[in-house]
């Protein structure tokens, strides 16, 4: 069927198989033969992949591997490959899904933020006021933040969450990753710490110090909704030099409650409508709700 076996190993839970094949018929009979479970439809797109002369990557859970292993959930699998295509393919996952689906991606590069080629990459809102009340329901208003973005590009882009050196976090809600971390995730170019020879008062070079490589290390989160209709190609990335930082970043900001009855007091307590509708009016602009149901939530 020009199905050819190009590598297969055994690592931890997972039998892997590399495949090559010279036409999709045969491939997709030679899967279903073998046990494995593709969706009907498939030869189309495993044609465009074949003509592209690309492998396939195979994996199969070995039951016996995983209890001897003593785990209970499957873990993640890590995949290295040289090519100098930098894209994803994504369109054999959508043959049989239900409707569209969410796919985030973490990208890691040594000059700067990553983008895609052949779909517009946008940043997401950032730094509006925002009710207090979204505290409560972030997870809600994230949600509806972001479909409410992808409604308004008509779901044909790429939207970047998240942008940033590494080497440093202002503001941030942890850590950066550590070198070890960055290394676990794929960044195999950075050593855990190189050699600074700080500048000396007076000119010249100091004593040679120790520092991590954090700063190596650019990462950036994109997000994407996507479906057959409105994303026909794969992802095309290319790394950029482009090394600004950017968080999504939604800002609230509680009422201050103090008795004071000074000048500054009395015109900071006439203008909280006016802040409370601004706030209102941000929320319905990201998220599309209305703003009967905020100013209700709010106590407006």
């Amino acid at each position: 069927m020009g199905v050819r076996i190009e590598a297969q190993y055994t690592v931890g839970e997972y039998d892997i198989l590399i495949l090559s094949a010279v036409e999709s018929t045969g491939l997709e009979t030679w899967l279903r033969q073998n046990g494995y479970r593709i969706p009907a439809g498939a030869s189309s797109v495993l044609s465009s992949y074949i003509m592209q002369n690309m492998k396939f990557f195979v994996a199969r859970v070995n039951l016996s591997e995983q209890s001897r292993l003593g785990f209970t959930m499957l873990r993640p699998i890590q995949v290295s490959y040289t090519s100098p295509k930098f894209m994803l393919p994504i369109r054999l996952g959508m043959v049989n899904a239900d409707g569209p689906q969410d796919l985030f991606v973490f990208a890691m590069s040594r000059r700067g933020r990553v983008e895609t080629t052949n779909y517009r990459t946008v940043k997401l809102p950032t730094g509006m006021d925002i009710p207090i009340f979204v505290r409560n329901r972030f997870s809600d208003f994230y949600k509806a933040m972001f479909s409410q973005q992808v409604k308004l590009t008509n779901m044909s882009a790429v939207f970047t969450e998240y942008a940033w050196d590494m080497g440093f976090c202002d503001p941030c809600a942890a850590d950066p990753l550590s070198p070890q971390e960055l290394r676990n995730l794929g960044a195999d170019w950075i050593s855990s710490t190189a050699t600074f020879f700080p500048p000396r008062a007076g000119g010249g070079r100091g004593p040679a110090v120790s520092v991590p490589q954090r700063q190596q290390v650019f990462l950036t989160r994109l997000h994407v909704r996507y479906d057959n209709a409105h994303f026909p190609e794969d992802l095309v990335f290319q790394e950029t030099g482009d090394r600004t930082n950017y968080q999504g970043r939604y800002v609230l900001r509680h009422v201050w409650d103090g008795n004071d009855t000074c000048t500054a007091a009395e015109q900071y307590r006439a203008g909280l409508p006016r802040r409370h509708e601004l706030e209102a009016q941000n929320l319905s602009e990201l998220t599309g709700w209305s703003m009967a149901d905020i100013r209700r939530q709010a106590g407006n």
